[in-house]
């Protein structure tokens, strides 16, 4: 059993695993300067949201609601990534932020990170806005009250960029658990930001759809992610 296991978690882990930790061996905190920018912006965010002067400019630049014009929220999006939700611990923004955005900056880059999470994020955003044209009655839908809630915060993106950087690496039962995860916290609360988590993995199941139609075209017997054979690069 137990050499089953670790032959399991060699296939499922083996190659991220050695991808993350030779970029931290040679390169130390240097491998993340996106990561780092990201965890002191969320910071700085938090810092200031907090102060009686800073709370509405942070709200200008970077709280998104359903009610706001599409223009507007596409405008605050960006920055809405690293704006924590005011009613959660900032430390466990700032650990995901750290974690996840770290492990795929080193992983996949850090522009194909920032696109990833953007795309997750942008997922989100956008299906709040149909969930409640849908309305309250259907499975996928949203009352009408979710219009006025403050949509900010990594989840969206930290949840899109798991799956995506499992599905690269050919970590497959990990990015299943993930979505599974994200399902079950829907069936115990089915809020705004559980479903908004589930469109942000939709978000990037259709990136990831098309990147492999378009590597099954082009592959030519070079082999793929999760392979025996395929040995990950680092991405600078």
């Amino acid at each position: 059993m137990s050499g089953t296991l670790k032959e399991f978690a060699r296939r499922e882990w083996g190659p991220l695993f050695s991808t993350v930790r030779t970029a931290l061996a040679t390169r130390g905190w240097r491998a993340v300067p996106m990561t780092l920018t990201a965890v002191c912006l969320t910071a700085l965010c938090q810092l200031v949201q907090n102060q009686d002067w800073g709370y509405q400019p942070v709200q200008d630049l970077g709280s998104v609601r359903a009610e706001d014009p599409l223009w507007l929220a596409l405008l605050r999006t960006p920055l809405s990534l690293f704006v924590p939700a005011l009613d959660l611990p900032v430390w466990g923004a700032l650990a995901q932020v750290l974690l996840v955005f770290g492990i795929a900056e080193i992983c996949i880059g850090r522009w194909r990170t920032l696109a990833v999470a953007y795309l997750a994020t942008l997922g989100g955003t956008l299906y709040a806005r149909v969930g409640i044209a849908l309305g309250p009655d259907g499975p996928f839908g949203l009352p009408a009250s979710d219009a006025q809630v403050v949509d900010t915060g990594p989840s969206a993106a930290v949840v899109g960029l798991a799956v995506y950087v499992c599905w690269r690496y050919g970590a497959r039962w990990t990015a299943g658990l993930v979505v599974l995860a994200m399902v079950v916290e829907v069936v115990i609360k089915p809020n705004l930001a559980g479903k908004e988590h589930l469109a942000a993995i939709a978000s990037v199941l259709v990136l990831i759809a098309v990147r492999a139609w378009r590597e099954r075209r082009q592959e030519g017997g070079v082999p793929r992610p999760g392979t025996r054979s395929w040995k990950p690069p680092i991405k600078s």
